[in-house]
């Protein structure tokens, strides 16, 4: 193994970890390396540039979509780049700005603000005068809750991940208040919400070495669902948040700006079993739109009670579920926040009475109302995905080339009801197994086909490439939150048209012409 300027070459033999994410994917790359400020990040990007490289960009690889797998070429990993920069109060809200590096991970990041213990040593007078304040005040939090903790902030600003309290605040881009980017030839644009403004569709951003780069975006209309899919603009947009979902395609992001909101001092959780996915649906579709919105709403079909259910010796999370009747057919959680255990209690008993209007019974719910029976919903709202991995490895000792197929899409709220039929009826008659659940509150469910044989794969992918069609017919999205990665760039073409790919790769090059970072991401290699 040789390292020249920090590049480690023999990545098969010595990084054979890197060549993978959560995709279960595997690439092959000639070359990794693992910057630790954004000077390091230049210099290499710069090296790269002169020899025309293609780079993969990694965080903590916790992506399904094999956005971090690489395709030859280089692989630069930031998950060194964990420092936490500085805090600054926001100009106008209630809140904090911090500054991270792209390789903070979610858990440390929550773990550090519930502590308020940072590394304080190369932060600024104005910075540790923040810090002062904010250690006097009450708790701030950020907000975006994807499954995985274990995703780096980069990673999460680079698909614009959302999770089961999107429903309520919002996805990470509305969390994202300033961005450096590294551009492919080491160049830096600075960026920060509200000051760079496009004109219509047309913009103009200068670097650190004083190049313009100026143009125009894709004229396409965004859908008006949760949506993670190719670049994010609209007329007179804030021009950061066109690198935000970007999957890497544009630039390097070095530091993030992330707002922190304070935190609820209230927090309750209710999980309620329904007779039926009919009833459960009405339930959902009523409190939704009820004055006292939830938090998080989210779905379990009868599949995936039933998958946890069988799955009770291998995790201490399916313990509970296990002791449930088959009557309770249909799981729907809810998060409520707020000021006072009066108030959310209050809320609580409103949801319930429209959950025994649709059908629902009190008798079959669970309530947490306190911290420790709080984890203890969460650790079986994840213990779904984890139950559909293991089915898969085990699978997989049989055929080794078998994934499960998830999906991802979103769909207006008038269309939720139509498409969970279309998904029960199709994979009904293609004798697919399959679970349903997610964030039902934003129509955005996750198909999780379990195949048994390569043949019941290619079924199943035919069906989601079809539904894909039927969503976007809808006016949904076909990613909602993971991104397109390199595994859906036919979806991302079915939803915008050759004409909007071809506009998006023309945006693209303003910034990356020659296609080095990320090549195959978005769009095919």
């Amino acid at each position: 193994m040789t390292n020249i300027n920090g590049f480690f070459t023999d990545v098969t033999e010595h990084y054979p970890d890197y060549l993978r994410d959560e995709s279960r994917r595997t690439g092959t790359a000639e070359s990794i390396s693992f910057p630790k400020s954004e000077d390091e990040l230049r210099v290499q990007l710069a090296e790269l540039y002169k020899n025309k490289t293609p780079i993969t960009l990694q965080g903590a690889r916790t992506g399904i979509t094999g956005g971090a797998v690489p395709n030859g070429g280089h692989i630069l990993n930031l998950n060194r780049m964990n420092h936490i920069m500085g805090i600054l109060p926001h100009p106008s809200e209630d809140a904090f700005i911090l500054t991270v590096q792209p390789g903070v991970l979610l858990a440390d990041l929550r773990l550090l603000l519930e502590n308020r213990n940072f590394d304080t040593t190369s932060w600024s007078q104005e910075s540790l005068k923040t810090l002062a304040d904010f250690t006097t005040k009450k708790g701030y939090f950020f907000p975006p809750d994807p499954t995985e903790a274990s995703a780096s902030i980069g990673g999460m600003v680079s698909c614009n991940a959302s999770g089961a309290r999107s429903f309520f605040y919002g996805p990470t881009r509305d969390y994202v208040e300033t961005l450096r980017v590294v551009l492919s030839d080491g160049s830096v644009i600075n960026l920060k919400r509200g000051e760079q403004k496009t004109s219509g569709r047309s913009f103009s951003a200068i670097t650190s070495t004083g190049r313009k780069i100026s143009g125009s975006l894709p004229e396409y209309n965004m859908p008006k669902v949760k949506n993670a899919s190719g670049y994010f603009v609209y007329d007179n947009m804030d021009l950061l948040d066109l690198f935000i979902g970007a999957e890497g395609t544009l630039g390097v992001i070095s530091e993030i700006g992330i707002k922190l909101v304070p935190c609820p001092p209230v927090i309750w959780g209710v999980m309620a079993f329904l007779p039926s996915e009919e009833i459960a649906l009405n339930f959902v579709k009523t409190v939704r739109s009820a004055e006292e919105k939830p938090i998080a709403l989210e779905f379990f079909n009868h599949g995936s009670l039933d998958l946890l259910r069988k799955q009770k010796e291998s995790n201490p999370a399916f313990k509970d579920i296990a002791t449930m009747p088959p009557a309770f057919h249909t799981g729907v959680y809810l998060e409520y926040h707020g000021p006072d255990e009066e108030t959310v209690e209050n809320t609580v008993m409103n949801m319930s009475e429209i959950m025994t209007t649709a059908g629902g019974d009190t008798d079959a719910t669970w309530m947490a109302s306190d911290k420790h029976c709080m984890e203890q919903l969460k650790n079986f709202r994840h213990a779904l995905p984890e139950a559909v991995n293991l089915q898969i490895d085990e699978k997989r000792k049989k055929e080794p080339t078998l994934t499960k197929l998830g999906t991802d899409l979103a769909v207006p709220d008038d269309k939720l009801e139509e498409i969970i039929n279309i998904y029960n009826r199709d994979l009904t008659e293609a004798g697919l197994n399959y679970v349903i659940f997610g964030h039902i509150g934003n129509n955005h469910v996750h198909v999780n086909i379990i195949p048994n044989t390569p043949e019941e794969y290619q079924r199943g992918k035919n069906l989601y490439l079809k539904w894909a069609a039927q969503v976007v017919a809808m006016g949904g999205s076909v990613s909602a939150e993971h991104g397109i990665g390199k595994l859906k760039t036919e979806m991302l073409k079915t939803m915008f048209g050759e004409e909007g790919i071809k506009q998006m790769k023309e945006t693209r090059n303003y910034f990356n012409p020659d296609n080095l970072l990320n090549r195959g991401n978005l769009f095919s290699a």
